[in-house]
């Protein structure tokens, strides 16, 4: 398989760094691993990657210290890995840039989803200093703020959400389904049609730049930026 993405990971558990390390390597990615936030650090100033995984405890710098280092010269999407239940941690994470975060002990398979939509949305937006700027709209996810003509937008975590899963999948045409599975969760049992009263809110809270959601009709949604 064709190797297309650079990656770093961090993590002092040998063993689960090396299944992890050998996953995502199946999968088609080159991988380079580091046992402590020290050599993290040392391999995220000589080399160029495409998505970076840290484990938030580390010996020498932990990852909230290898992020802040990471975000005060790169914009690499950055996934923390976490024990279950450390809340602080996840906050403090996404306060000094974190993108996501995984809860250990962690599905391999869902942290190459999480992998492959954070690289899609960096391949395919501007991004600057840990913001998402798509014409006249920015986000900063570590915040999980919204602003629209440089006026903050109050946006509901649903709605939020959805205008993530917009723009991670800019230009591909969404059917109610899609947006359900991703948005409820694959067990939700409500009306699809929940979807259009939530893309109407969205459009509200958006104002002007609600314009962007054009309605297939029949089928569903598609995200259109004003040039490609």
């Amino acid at each position: 398989m064709e190797n297309k993405y650079r990656l770093l990971l961090a993590e002092d558990d040998k063993a689960l760094r090396d299944i992890t390390a050998l996953f995502f390597s199946k999968n088609g990615f080159d991988v380079d691993t580091a046992v402590d936030g020290d050599e993290a650090c040392a391999l995220v100033d000589k080399n160029r990657y495409d998505t970076i995984i840290l484990d938030i405890m580390m010996p020498g710098k932990d990852g909230k210290e290898v992020c802040t280092h990471i975000r005060k010269k790169y914009d690499v999407p950055v996934i923390f890995l976490t024990a279950l239940g450390e809340e602080t941690d996840i906050v403090d994470g996404y306060e000094v840039g974190a993108d996501e975060y995984v809860t250990k002990p962690y599905s391999t398979k869902l942290l190459l989803v999480k992998v492959n939509a954070l690289i899609k949305r960096y391949h395919g937006l501007l991004i600057r200093n840990g913001r998402i700027i798509i014409d006249e709209i920015e986000i900063e996810p570590a915040r999980r703020s919204v602003t629209v003509n440089n006026k903050r937008v109050v946006m509901p975590p649903k709605e939020y959400k959805l205008l993530m899963y917009f723009i991670d999948n800019k230009n591909i045409v969404l059917s109610r389904n899609m947006i359900l599975d991703a948005v409820w969760g694959v067990d939700y049992e409500g009306y699809d049609r929940t979807v259009d009263t939530h893309v109407k809110k969205l459009r509200a809270a958006l104002g002007e730049a609600g314009c962007h959601i054009k309605t297939v009709v029949g089928v569903g949604y598609i995200w259109k930026n004003y040039s490609p």
